[in-house]
C-alpha cells in the first residue's frame, strides 16, 4: 500500500528526480575533514574488510530452529547485550 497525496496515474517523484547529491555538497573536503574521514571510515573498512561472508544456509538454519522453538530467546538478555555494546563495555 502507498500513501500519496498525487492523483492516481501521475508518477510519483523519487529521490533520483530530485538534484543529485554530488551538487549537494563541496567538491573538495577541508583537510581537517578528510582527516576526520579517514580517522574514522579506515579503521571500519578494514574491520568490514576482515569480517567473513554471511553464511546465508547457517542463518537458515538457525531461523528455523528459532521458529520451531528449538532455540531459546531471551528478548531481556538480548537487550542487555545491546545496552552493554553501546556503553562501550564488552
Amino acid at each position: 500500500m502507498r500513501i500519496s497525496g498525487s492523483t492516481p496515474g501521475t508518477p510519483v517523484q523519487t529521490v533520483a528526480d530530485g538534484a543529485p547529491a554530488e551538487a549537494a555538497r563541496p567538491s573538495t573536503a577541508p583537510a581537517a575533514q578528510r582527516e576526520l574521514e579517514s580517522a574514522v571510515l579506515q579503521p571500519a573498512m578494514k574491520a568490514m574488510q576482515e569480517m567473513g561472508d554471511i553464511d546465508h544456509e547457517r542463518v537458515a538454519q538457525l531461523r528455523d530452529a528459532l521458529a520451531k522453538g528449538e532455540l531459546p530467546f531471551d528478548a531481556g538478555k538480548l537487550a542487555g547485550l545491546i545496552q552493554k555494546f553501546h556503553r562501550g563495555e564488552q
